[in-house]
């Protein structure tokens, strides 16, 4: 057969018909050709639009795939219009206002074709066509990969979109495809995209990545069925659903997905079952719009890359997870806005790195029989309105086990929490709450902590081996009714009654003393000298603890800012006991210097001063930066905060790097709260708690300028200068006392040399420099005194020159 030219084998009935025939262009053969005969294509370029009306099969050569290039210079390529076969081919359309293979009618077969072009779309089905679509690939960087629209339908199988301007594939105008294992991939927009009332898509198998855009995109009141399929690798959300959009996912795995995994609004329905959502940038499920619900069953969401929370519930909108697993994220379940519900059952949820459920502003959440271990706080009810029920959960290593807040009211029924590192359950700022039947195993800090004004109810609750004690209540604290303890903890620190008594249950009673257990005198004193030492430890006299400050290597300017200070506050104590008038004295310090400098010692032995006085009830040291007050959300922050300040009660709060908590570019910056809350606090408590805020000058300056209402809270700032020399020297001599090393003849001239040469940047760290440089020292003369066969006490202790790190 000659190139260019096309043979037509006719296979009519009658023995006339059954004959070949070649004709010089496309058109003319399909002009004679009937239904049912093979059009054979020689290789070549056919500029020429055809259009296929009758059932015939149009293929290239056996064996040459790819050979024919159907290219005319403008409008469709190639028309179907009948239920004719047609591959092997390669097609290429070059007019942005048409698709480069169109079919209109019939139920025709294509096959192994190649669709390369910058058109509207690469190969778009209308009407009432029915084609199957097999082994297909199109390449459309300007227009939609494959449309489907109009009522129409289809099969596409094994098929490919390498490329899309558009969406990769798009159904609208109620169309309803079906598509088996097929890949689409750097696709713009979405990678499927189905729209339009009736408008629906059944993709089994099928895998959608490398998209800039979201991955499937389902709206207005379209419908969409994935199963054993994938999204993964967008530019934006993995998929999104809006305006009456019914979605679901079967088996598939959503991943790597820089924003929202799945996101959907306005009245849009999601079921998933059995799939996965991973690594995502933002949430995992993103749902909105009162009417919008997501059901999923035996779904695992995990490995969060972001932020946010896992599953994001808000205005009015529903979320159910039965038999599903949530861990490695920094947030699980947030349920907002009146309205807003989520239902959680037999559900796990773990590594969390803040709050595993948190309700607030009017939402509900019902847990039932789920496992909550390995996150921060448990569940967080946070104020007026918001409630649900925790009913049969586990809550296993955590720091907060439930926190009720700001007239949240919600109802926790045989619920355990074990090993919480704070309380089992807090409740704080007018929380209510019913906990009935609930238990508090091992807690480092109280089993049931419930705050002044508080109008919560207990019945039947137990608490065992919790360090600060199972209950603590003020006088007008809760409703009690049947609750036990073992009291294996401190009752009422810091000053607990320690009269035996037989006490096993507390009924009907709201106080403290009524309410819980109490033990033997001799268990009782046990405990509080574990639990609080610096109520049964004597406290060292005031020069004691001068003295020791003295004896730190230099310091002059701020041993006599701290003697000063604390003339002051021994003056005024004995005028006061004296029946006169006594000096106000602002304890609240600022620290500044570089890092090093013995702020943190020196902030310890104040405290010990302060308690020494009688100031301070305990004098321990509380140490907090940034991360130990900020939280990722709102509202997280001052709670935080709060048990912050509550560790700190009785002694000293010292806030390392302070500043850190107003940054110059602060934004949504959750500093600010941290801050307000602080100021609140000290005004509030301000004999229960002294505040120590440290960090570099300027910083420091800069952040008390730009918050004046923590500047007036402190009245003084104690500035720790860089180490001199002479200063570091001391310190490595001190070193070596301490450690029975001696420095060796000409060792001492050698370190001041050292420390003289060394860099003074913003890395320097003073007395910590001087302490690794004394263990540098101490390591190589290891390394030296073990190559001796035999060593003498000189060998062993003193440490030469040759000792010293080379300089950095």
């Amino acid at each position: 057969m000659a190139q260019g030219t096309v043979q037509v084998t006719h296979t009519g009935t009658s023995r006339w018909r059954r004959r070949t025939g070649e004709y010089a262009s496309l058109a003319a053969a399909l002009e004679a050709a009937g239904d049912g005969d093979v059009l054979t294509i020689a290789p070549g370029t056919y500029r020429e639009n055809l259009v296929v009306t009758r059932a015939v099969t149009l293929r290239g050569p056996e064996g040459s795939l790819g050979s024919v290039r159907i290219a005319p210079a403008d409008g469709v390529p190639l028309t179907v219009r009948a239920s004719a076969t047609v591959q092997d081919l390669h097609v290429e359309g070059q007019d942005s206002a048409a698709p480069a293979l169109l079919v209109e009618d019939g139920t025709p077969e294509l096959s192994d074709l190649r669709i390369v072009t910058r058109s509207a779309a690469g190969l778009e089905v209308r009407g009432a066509a029915r084609p199957t679509v097999r082994r297909c690939t199109v390449d459309n960087p300007a227009g939609v990969g494959i449309g489907v629209l109009d009522g129409a339908g289809g099969v596409f199988e094994d098929c490919e979109i390498v490329a899309a301007g558009q969406a990769g594939v798009s159904v609208r105008g109620g169309a309803h495809p079906r598509l088996e294992r097929c890949r689409i991939h750097h696709a713009s927009g979405s990678g499927l995209s189905v729209t339009g009332e009736g408008s629906g898509l059944e993709a089994v198998g099928c895998e959608i990545y490398e998209i800039k855009g979201t991955g499937v995109q389902i709206a207005s009141r379209a419908a969409a069925h994935l199963t054993d399929s994938s999204v993964h690798r967008t530019s934006a959300d993995g998929i999104t659903l809006d305006t009456d959009a019914v979605l679901t996912l079967s088996d598939c795995d959503i991943h790597d997905i820089p924003e929202n995994a799945v996101d959907l609004r306005s009245r849009s329905v999601l079921t998933l079952t059995r799939s996965t959502v991973r690594r995502f940038g933002r949430n995992g499920l993103s749902v909105w719009d009162p009417g919008t619900r997501v059901d999923a069953n035996q779904c695992e969401i995990h490995d969060s890359t972001g932020d946010y929370p896992a599953v994001w519930v808000s205005d009015g909108a529903t979320v159910v997870l039965d038999s599903c697993r949530v861990h490695d994220v920094p947030d699980a379940l947030f349920v907002l806005d009146r309205g807003s519900r989520a239902d959680v059952v037999d559900t796990d949820i773990s590594q969390v790195r803040n709050t595993a459920v948190s309700v607030s502003d009017g939402a509900t959440a019902q847990l039932d029989d789920c496992r909550i271990r390995e996150v921060s706080t448990g569940a967080w009810f946070r104020d007026h309105g918001s409630g649900g029920t925790l009913n049969s959960c586990t809550i296993d290593g955590v720091q907060t086990g439930v926190i009720v807040t700001k007239g949240a009211d919600p109802t926790i029924e045989r619920c355990t929490v074990t090993s919480p590192a704070e309380a089992g359950f807090y409740v704080s700022a007018e929380g209510r709450g019913t906990f009935h039947s609930c238990r508090v195993t091992g807690s480092g800090g109280y089993g049931f902590h419930v705050m002044d004004g508080c109008r919560t109810t207990l019945t039947r609750c137990r608490t065992e081996r919790c360090a600060r004690g199972g209950y603590d209540f003020a006088e007008d604290g809760p409703t009690v009714e049947d609750c036990t303890s073992d009291e294996s903890g401190v009752l009422a620190p810091p000053t607990p009654s320690l009269e035996p008594s037989a006490v096993l249950t507390a009924t009907q009673s709201t106080g403290l003393l009524g309410s819980v257990p109490a033990q033997s005198t001799q268990s009782a004193t046990a405990q509080l000298t574990d639990a609080v030492p610096g109520v049964t430890t004597p406290a060292r006299a005031s020069e004691a603890v001068l003295g020791e400050l003295d004896s730190l290597v230099g310091l002059d300017s701020v041993k006599r800012e701290v003697r000063a200070l604390t003339d002051m506050i021994e003056v005024g104590r004995r005028r006061k006991e004296a029946g006169l008038k006594a000096a106000s004295v602002r304890r609240h310090l600022v620290f500044t210097g570089s890092p090093g400098t013995g702020k943190t010692t020196v902030a310890r032995l104040y405290g010990e001063i302060l308690h020494s006085l009688g100031v301070l009830e305990r004098g321990h040291l509380v140490e907090v930066s940034r991360v130990d007050l900020v939280g990722e959300h709102i509202g997280s922050t001052a709670i935080r905060t709060q048990e912050a300040f509550d560790r700190a009660r009785g002694g000293v709060l010292f806030i390392d790097e302070a500043y850190a908590l107003s940054p110059e570019d602060s934004g949504r910056d959750f500093g600010k709260e941290a801050i307000d809350t602080l100021v609140k606090l000290m005004e509030d408590h301000r004999d229960a708690v002294v505040v120590i805020v440290a960090g570099y000058t300027a910083e420091m300056e800069r952040f008390l300028t730009v918050n004046p209402g923590v500047a007036s809270r402190f009245s003084r700032t104690i500035t720790f200068s860089d180490y001199v020399p002479e200063e570091l020297l001391r310190i490595v001599e001190q070193q070596s006392e301490e450690q029975e090393y001696r420095l060796g003849e000409g060792t001492a001239e050698a370190l001041l040399k050292y420390f003289t040469a060394l860099p003074k940047g913003p890395a320097f760290g003073n007395g910590r420099t001087a302490r690794q440089t004394f263990e540098s020292m101490v390591e190589r003369h290891a390394g030296r005194v073990a190559q001796l066969p035999e060593t003498s006490t000189d060998d062993l202790t003193l440490l030469y020159a040759d000792d010293l790190p080379e300089l950095p």
